[in-house]
């Protein structure tokens, strides 16, 4: 016996039972299939979790719940997690007065008083698209969880099929997704967690059942399940760890990840017995690119409830940080039930935490405090969140410092460390720190102030999970030509560096920098620095991604002089680099143009941050090299001698997840490769065995030569050497014919295979292809054209998007000119079917599709013509919809499990253009629009009702039903349900008028309403 993906459904619901949950398989159930809701279930459990609440509360809510006033699917979804998370507010009537009360969805504190279901095969109708997700769990009647399963047996199907499936099911039945809070992908071996904004990238494991990160490498599937969906975490889940972010434009709705979730949960355990003791509330290591921000929003919502509305204060030790994170802290302000506020002085700090009793998320800089007669709070449940909390300036100690006054008098002054000016201002307040990096062992004063680990998510986890990438290295100081003495100058950096702690270290320094500004701002330097960086760029990293890049420049003037050479040899770079840096009140004047205001700097982030702007390099000193994140910046240039943490801080900017990226690259002019390690020995033993060199001549480029044999392995039966040594036409027809080769559908694993394989080789040869050789460039060009082909073929653009034959065109001919500055233009689809629009309905077209030498590439264009085409149908015509989706979805699997050959599913397809063809001939003919038709075919579905009536009639019953919806058009059907009540009404009444549907048929009825809201949902 098969294990098939029915068998899978059936190991899940077994899961799922162990844990408590009943069982109900849809097609038993008496429901409305144009219910998303279990509605019997909801208003009971409504009234059961709300038993002082009169029936008119309970209505009231249950009305809002079906009811969503204006908005696109986030929005309302947003409104629904506030529904969920906080209650429905509800008016009601008692004694004559009118009364408002909160109607609770869950009841979270008591789990067992909550109907907890998981339910199979659940058919939901909407817009006349008829939907069954596998898996739905509802608590309380609402649909909180769907889960999309795929085969673990079949290879050429995964998460990411589930995934694809997911996004069109929000298409086809958003209102579904109005009520959703989670949604799962799982083939057995990929089991993963996302929400209805995560990209595929997004979605994530949930490894341990506890907490505990040991063995997560391969987590089994029920830990997943267990894991996350036990009654009671789950029910912590949806309460305290989804939150929405980001603006009105671009919202980003976050689940937590299993790491923040436990980590978050010890800190808050850890939090409670601090306050009541020695306020040390730990240290919270979560490598940088992990979510530390989000952590840091989620504890901040939690001690709310677990230290009775304590006041919070943020603090980190600069203003730029201090920005970012009430920034990420202003966006999540419904979640955290208030508004944070940000002291703009010493003063506005005092007046913020004097006097205050309770709440308040406050954000400030370590200096804004000073040392004062008396505390500013000596509450104990107040919370001091330190985010980098292991720098050098949280220090205890009092030192006596020796200067000079203006009479050139030596003076004695005492200064405090800021640990004890911050403690002595809340001397009764719990501390709790965050680091993406580790803390010394030399670092006492981190320890005195905050105590121990209270968790730990190291590098190695945080890439084996998917929550960062791998950073790796290369070093090109050798392009510099720099003399010895030098680089022996830059060595003694480091070692300063090392004991920038030391008074005497920290006069030697202030000489030896002096050098090292001279040195590395010399012209002749900068020009050799400018030449490089400009050559790798546009090289190897201005077509990877999106080609956003930084570079690190020792000093403020060496910025300048960096950006000035940089725009002499690329004039056309003007809108492609900026300077990114603090401005000064002695700067030359013709800086402060390019340096800007604040909000010139702000509006620099934004466009950095947006994949589409033109500005890819960004030229930074200190600025952006902490707390800023832009996920598809995948290459950092580095001209600045760093150690430690911050040169760790600064390198995690290319370790986000975006995309298919590899990783980041960073690009060393200054020898950080010995700091790099040093810096690693304070990271955990795994940490240092895998990432402890990862120059890319030893990682990269191995992995590189070995996965373009094993394409040209998979490719050894097809000759492609007219790509390599031919002109244009030759090189598309090795591109056409491999693509052809590949999707074979008699050699089923070789395009799945060759498919995976292949972008292994892209990933490894984004990090270096400044090593490869010509022909290795050539040859891994070509099999990215190929892969990029059928991918583009097969699936479509971003999100599964068709394209078109000229769209294709045009990606491979700029893939080339990237890759191997190929010359000449390649076209690979020739003459008709090339056009921007070409038509379906040309017999021309579909002819030369036909004659097309290669069949497997013919099928392709064929099914992604019609599947373009039921697209159309889907948004206009429900009946065609349905009847070309399954054709086709029936043809194409027939193909594929190779039971008709290519030259039959071809047939097949031109008869179903062709019958499509005669659809627009038939309206034609009974001189009815598109639009019209679409009702026409509805009115005219069951072949019964052609009996009843003259043709004339049913095209008069059209014609007046198109028209009576065109006046109402101006009504916002999709706002209110008792609009589109009335729409229905309006329906029937003028069917009743023409006796329609006639006996024996009334289902009939039920396709007219679907075809009508079906037009209205896509005025």
């Amino acid at each position: 016996m098969s294990f098939t993906e029915a068998t899978y459904e059936q190991a899940i619901i077994e899961l799922f039972g162990q844990m408590g949950y009943t069982h109900l398989y849809a097609p038993e159930l008496e429901r409305d299939y144009e219910s998303p809701l279990l509605d019997a279930v909801l208003l009971d459990s409504l009234a059961r979790i709300n038993k002082k609440l009169p029936p008119e509360a309970i209505q009231e809510a249950a009305g809002k719940l079906k009811s969503f006033e204006g908005g696109n699917l986030i929005e309302k979804n947003r409104v629904f997690m506030d529904y969920l998370q906080n209650g429905v507010e509800a008016k009601y009537f008692a004694k004559g007065e009118e009364h408002t009360a909160i109607v609770y969805l869950l009841d979270y504190q008591r789990p067992e008083n909550n109907t907890f279901q998981v339910v199979n095969q659940f058919t939901y109708i909407e817009n006349g698209n008829n939907r069954r997700p596998d898996i739905l769990l509802f608590i309380n009647g609402l649909p909180l969880v769907l889960m999309e399963l795929k085969s673990p047996s079949k290879d050429e199907v995964g998460a990411e099929n589930a995934y694809n499936q997911i996004r069109n099911y929000m298409q086809d039945i958003p209102a579904l997704f109005i009520y959703n809070a989670v949604c799962v992908i799982s083939d057995l071996s990929a089991n993963k967690a996302g929400t209805i904004t995560s990209g595929f990238d997004r979605f994530m494991e949930w490894k341990p059942k506890d907490g505990r990160y040991e063995n997560t490498a391969y987590a089994q599937f029920d830990t997943f399940y267990e894991g996350m969906f036990q009654k009671e975490r789950l029910l912590d889940i949806l309460k305290n760890f989804i939150l929405f972010s980001g603006d009105s434009q671009k919202p980003a709705k976050i689940l937590a990840g299993y790491h923040q979730y436990f980590a978050v949960r010890k800190a808050i355990e850890k939090a409670k017995i601090a306050a009541a003791t020695d306020g040390k509330g730990g240290v919270f290591w979560h490598t940088q690119g992990s979510g530390k921000s989000l952590s840091m929003v989620f504890y901040a919502h939690l001690l709310q409830e677990a230290l009775d509305s304590p006041t919070i204060v943020v603090m980190t030790d600069r203003i730029d940080l201090d920005d970012q994170l009430y920034a990420q802290f202003a966006k999540c302000a419904s979640f955290l039930r208030q508004t944070p506020l940000q002291a703009q002085s010493k003063e506005h700090l005092k007046d913020l935490l004097e006097g205050r009793t309770a709440n308040g998320i406050i954000f400030t800089t370590m200096f804004k405090f000073e040392r004062g007669e008396k505390p500013l709070s000596e509450r104990r449940n107040l919370v001091v969140m330190a985010d980098e909390a292991h720098r050098g300036q949280y220090g205890f100690d009092e030192k006596i410092v020796l200067s000079k006054n203006e009479e050139g008098e030596q003076e004695a002054r005492v200064v405090v460390g800021n640990a004890r000016v911050i403690r002595d201002a809340l001397p009764n307040a719990t501390f709790v720190g965050f680091t993406g990096t580790p803390v010394s062992a030399k670092d006492h004063n981190t320890r005195r102030v905050f105590g121990d680990y209270i968790d730990v998510y190291d590098m190695t986890q945080a890439v084996e999970d998917g929550a960062t990438r791998p950073v790796y290295y290369e070093s090109r100081v050798i392009h510099l030509k720099l003399d010895q003495n030098t680089l022996a100058l830059i060595d003694s950096t480091y070692e300063l560096l090392e004991q920038q702690a030391d008074s005497a270290a920290i006069e030697k320094s202030k000489k030896m920098l002096g050098q090292m500004e001279s040195v590395l701002g010399a012209d002749s330097t900068i020009q050799s620095l400018c030449e490089d960086i400009a050559a790798h760029y546009e090289a190897c990293r201005a077509n990877l991604l999106t080609g956003k890049a930084m570079i690190v420049a020792y000093s403020r003037p060496i910025a300048m002089k960096i950006y000035r050479k940089l725009l002499e040899l690329r004039p056309g770079w003007t809108e492609k680099v900026a300077v990114v840096m603090t401005g000064g009140n002695n700067d030359p004047e013709d800086w402060k143009a390019i340096i800007g205001t604040k909000a010139y700097k702000e509006e620099l982030a934004r466009r950095f941050k947006d994949n589409g702007s033109p500005l890819k390099i960004a030229i930074v000193v200190d600025m952006w090299l902490t707390g800023f994140d832009v996920p598809s910046l995948a290459t950092m240039y580095v001209y600045k001698p760093m150690h430690g943490y911050n040169l760790m801080q600064a390198i995690a900017r290319v370790n986000r997840v975006f995309q298919d990226k590899e990783g980041g690259l960073i690009v060393d002019y200054v020898g950080i490769a010995s700091a790099l390690k040093a810096a690693m020995k304070e990271y955990t033993d795994r940490d240092r065995a895998k990432y402890g060199d990862m120059d890319i001549s030893k990682v990269a480029y191995p992995k590189f030569k070995e996965k373009l044999q094993v394409c040209k392995d998979l490719m050894h039966e097809f000759d492609f050497s007219g790509f390599m040594r031919g002109g244009p036409l030759d090189m598309a027809k090795a591109i056409s014919g491999g693509v052809n080769f590949v999707l074979d559908t008699s050699v089923r694993a070789r395009k799945d295979l060759f498919l995976k394989e292949a972008l292994l080789l892209r990933q490894a040869h984004s990090l270096c292809s400044s090593l490869t050789t010509q022909q290795e460039r050539h040859e891994a060009a070509y099999f990215e054209a190929v892969r990029s082909t059928a991918m583009k073929l097969t699936i479509g653009g971003k999100g599964g998007k068709p394209l078109s034959l000229n769209e294709i065109n045009t990606q491979i001919n700029e893939l080339l000119k990237a890759s191997v500055q190929s010359e000449g233009v390649i076209n690979l689809f020739d003459s008709k079917t090339v056009g921007e629009k070409f038509n379906l309905f040309d017999p021309d077209v579909l002819e030369e599709i036909a004659k097309m030498k290669e069949k497997n590439i013919a099928a392709e264009i064929l099914r992604k013509l019609m599947a373009e085409q039921v697209a159309v149908f889907r948004r206009t015509n429900v009946v065609q919809s349905q009847k070309f989706s399954e054709k086709i979805t029936q043809l194409m699997n027939a193909y594929y499990n190779g039971l008709i050959t290519n030259e039959e599913v071809i047939k097949e397809l031109l008869e179903a253009a062709a019958q499509i063809a005669g659809l627009h001939r038939q309206g034609e003919a009974l001189g009815l629009t598109p639009e019209e038709m679409a009702f026409y075919d509805a009115l005219t579905k069951p072949e019964a009702v052609k009996d009843f009536y003259q043709n004339s009639e049913l095209v008069a019953i059209t014609r007046e039903l198109t028209e009576m919806l065109r006046k109402n058009r101006t009504i916002d059907w999709q706002k209110k349900e008792t609009a589109r009540a009335g729409m229905r009404r309006m329906v029937k009444r003028l069917l009743k008028k023409y006796k329609y549907p006639p006996e024996g048929v009334e289902d009939a009825l039920n396709t007219v309403l679907s075809q009508c809201e079906m037009w209205t949902d896509n005025l």
